[in-house]
């Protein structure tokens, strides 16, 4: 099931490490990528912008297919 605008997701790991992303940047992503709930604001193509809510941080953009409903 795609990701849509409101869902409540979480980064996956496997994907988001090995990510073209992740090779232009730094690799040492933060544990609430994958352990907390975020809120997907906004989408556009491939990209959800997503917000972390539970932690101090700023919204980050990802592919919809690094993402995953979080349960």
């Amino acid at each position: 099931m795609p990701v849509k605008k409101g869902d409540v997701v979480r980064a996956i790991r496997e994907k988001l490490e090995n990510s073209v992303e992740a090779k232009a940047s730094d690799t040492r992503f933060p544990a609430y990528l994958f352990e907390t709930q975020g809120e997907v604001v906004d989408i556009k193509g491939d990209y959800a912008f997503v917000k972390f809510g539970q932690v101090p941080t700023p919204n980050i953009w990802l592919r919809l297919d690094q993402l995953e409903a979080f349960k």
